[in-house]
């Protein structure tokens, strides 16, 4: 596949509280030859005929690569479900197996580990729990999305893609963006790869699927 274009990754995050950090990474990001979309900085394409959260998840169907940070603060809900724009992004990365690099707050993790040990563990044993007003947490789906993304759910042994990347500070997380993005050259051979690799179980499946007896 020959790209006559720069790879696109999209950057999936709350902004309230976290618009120096986004600045930060849109530069180093633009910086390495990637094309940014970012709600934030207004570089998502979008569709005037279409709601904020289709043309979010349109943008996550159409990246090359998805950059979601899991943030202590939930974000912009969808009325009709009360789940997030943010968080819906998220699970539409992973139900894609889009090529994805993630990243939890420090105090996402933390409260995880806390409710755990006091035996709310999971999403359903946290379902009666309720938040006071604080400065840590807005809403305990944070943590949703974060099992969400380390693929709890899974047996240990099937869990690929589940690498979040704890950060407590904005230079945590600029760092591994640095890491991660700056050999371009190493990222568009990766996404060629999977591409293929795609393609070809496509393929496979849609085989077995016409010659499965009915």
């Amino acid at each position: 596949m020959i790209r006559n274009k720069k790879l696109t990754i999209m950057v999936s995050s709350t902004v309230y509280g976290n618009e120096e950090l986004l600045e930060r990474i849109y530069t180093l990001l633009t910086e390495f030859g990637y094309e940014v979309w970012m709600s934030h900085k207004g570089t998502m394409p979008v569709l005037s005929h279409r709601s904020a959260y289709e043309n979010c998840i349109t943008g996550v169907e159409k990246c090359d690569l998805f950059l979601g940070f899991i943030t202590p603060r939930y974000g912009s809900k969808i009325n009709d479900t009360g789940i997030s724009i943010t968080h819906l992004e998220l699970k539409t990365a992973i139900s894609l197996n889009k090529a994805r690099w993630l990243l939890g707050h420090a105090h996402v993790v933390i409260a995880k580990s806390l409710l755990d040990d006091l035996g709310y563990e999971g999403e359903i044993g946290r379902e009666n729990l309720s938040l006071e007003k604080n400065h840590v947490l807005d809403d305990l789906r944070v943590i949703n999305m974060y099992e969400e993304a380390i693929l709890s759910q899974k047996p240990s042994e099937d869990r690929q893609g589940d690498w979040v990347q704890k950060f407590s500070s904005d230079d945590d997380a600029s760092l591994f963006a640095m890491a991660q993005f700056s050999r371009y050259q190493e990222v568009e051979s990766f996404v060629k790869e999977n591409l293929q690799n795609s393609t070809i179980i496509s393929t496979l499946v849609r085989k077995r699927d016409q010659y499965e007896p009915r």
